[in-house]
């Protein structure tokens, strides 16, 4: 093997560990939370809990898949972390409902509640840390915790397909790193 072809980049790229993305981490706790929630404070029998816990799942389940399929597909990964971003707010409406229905209230801007939590999640992003706090919690305050972390999780999120999206402008995807190679070995 010549030098040129021992500096070429790789057909297939390694795939990014899904499990050391913030997001991946922040989505696993927001599903563990939520499983204990409605397991815990729905109404057995109330649909809410399956959708709930598919939402949540949903969420950090297409992060997995967009990850695994962007070694061959960024097209692919951008829509995954999408349908995951999209979940995780079809998740949110449903923490929202239950506190308006139930007359709890939402921790508003600016409240002290809220601030904590913004500044716990910024720090921390495992289930290990946010499951002994939310096993004494009342469900209206871990309504509220989730809420929150949803909405940190969405803004990375966003953050993640603005710099997917700009790596597939700069690199393109696997058919031009396939085209690129080609005519890089025919020279």
């Amino acid at each position: 093997m010549n030098n040129s072809q021992q500096n070429q980049e790789p057909l297939l790229p390694r795939t990014g560990n899904y499990r050391a993305l913030y997001t991946y981490q922040k989505a696993e706790a927001i599903y563990d939370i939520t499983y204990y929630f409605a397991k815990n404070y729905l109404q057995r029998g109330d649909r809410t809990i399956d959708q709930m816990v598919q939402a949540a799942r949903s969420g950090k389940q297409n992060i997995v898949e967009g990850s695994a399929a962007s070694a061959t597909s960024k097209e692919t990964e951008i829509k995954l972390v999408n349908v995951a971003k999209a979940s995780l707010q079809e998740l949110l409406i449903d923490y929202e409902d239950y506190l308006r229905t139930r007359n709890h209230r939402q921790w508003e801007n600016g409240s002290v509640e809220l601030l904590k939590m913004r500044d716990l999640g910024r720090k921390h992003n495992n289930t290990a840390f946010y499951m002994p706090l939310v096993r004494v919690r009342p469900p209206e305050t871990i309504a509220n915790m989730t809420i929150c972390m949803i909405k940190q999780t969405d803004y990375m999120l966003f953050k993640q397909l603005q710099s997917l999206g700009e790596d597939f402008l700069k690199n393109g995807g696997m058919r031009e790193r396939m085209t690129r190679m080609r005519l890089d070995r025919r020279r």
